[in-house]
C-alpha cells in the first residue's frame, strides 16, 4: 500500500506541491512566450511532457553507464534527440503548431524543467519511478501553459481554443469558441509580454496559497471517561 502511494505521490507531486512552472520556477521563457493561445499551451505542453518522459527512461536505464564527469554533455545528446524527434512530427502532421511555436519548440533541449528533472531525479532514481515523474512533472507544465493560455486568450482575443484545428485539423483552421462578444472589447494588454507576466504572477500566488496554507486540525472528539 505504502509503494503504491508512494508511486502515486510521485506521479502527482509536479501538478501541484512541485508544479514546474509555478513551484519550481523552471521553464518561465516559453511559458511566456507561447501562451497567448490555450491551443499553443496544449501543444508545446504535449511536446514537452513527451520528451520528459522518454529521456527520463532513457537517462534512468544509462545512470550506473554515464560517467560522472561527462553526465551534463550526455543528458542533453539524450534530450535533443527526442526533441528531434518531436519537432520531425509537429512539422510533417501540424505545421501550424509549429509555426506558432517557432523557435521555442526546438527550445525545449535547454528547456531548465527537462534537464532539472533528468539531473535531479531520472539519474538517481529507477525506471518506473523516473518514468512517473516524467509524466507528472509533464501534467503539470501543460495545464499550466493550458490555463495560462486560455486566460489570455479569453480576455485579450475574447476567443477560446483558436487555432486548435492545428492540432486537430478535422476542425477547421477557422475554428474558435468565441467567449466574449465581438460588440464588446477586449483586453488587448493581454495577449502581450506585461499581461502574459501579471497572469503568471497570479496563478503563482494562488499556487503558491494552496501549497503552503496551514492545514485544519480535526476537532478532538468530544467525551472521555468519566
Amino acid at each position: 500500500m505504502s509503494e503504491n502511494k508512494s508511486k502515486l505521490s510521485i506521479l502527482t507531486n509536479g501538478i501541484l506541491n512541485e508544479n514546474p512552472v509555478l513551484r519550481l520556477v523552471l521553464g518561465t521563457c516559453p511559458t511566456l512566450a507561447v501562451t497567448t493561445m490555450a491551443s499553443n499551451g496544449i501543444g508545446m505542453g504535449l511536446a514537452a511532457t513527451f520528451v520528459l518522459l522518454c529521456s527520463n527512461i532513457v537517462i534512468s536505464a544509462l545512470r550506473n553507464i554515464i560517467p560522472n564527469q561527462v553526465r551534463i554533455p550526455c543528458y542533453i545528446t539524450v534530450i535533443a534527440g527526442f526533441v528531434s524527434v518531436v519537432q520531425m512530427i509537429v512539422k510533417a502532421y501540424v505545421p501550424d503548431l509549429d509555426k506558432a511555436l517557432g523557435v521555442y519548440l526546438p527550445l525545449i533541449v535547454v528547456n531548465c524543467i527537462i534537464l532539472g528533472r533528468a539531473e535531479m531525479f531520472a539519474s538517481k532514481n529507477g525506471i518506473v519511478d523516473s518514468a512517473l515523474d516524467g509524466i507528472g512533472m509533464g501534467i503539470g507544465f501543460t495545464i499550466t501553459l493550458t490555463v495560462m493560455g486560455s486566460i489570455r486568450e479569453i480576455l485579450g482575443s475574447g476567443t477560446w481554443m483558436a487555432g486548435l484545428g492545428g492540432l486537430i485539423p478535422s476542425l477547421g483552421a477557422d475554428f474558435a469558441i468565441r467567449v466574449i462578444p465581438e460588440s464588446i472589447d477586449t483586453f488587448s494588454l493581454m495577449t502581450s509580454a506585461p499581461g502574459g507576466f501579471f497572469v503568471f504572477g497570479i496563478l503563482m500566488a494562488g499556487a503558491t496559497w494552496l501549497t503552503t496554507r496551514p492545514k485544519k486540525e480535526a476537532p478532538a472528539a468530544e467525551g472521555g471517561n468519566a
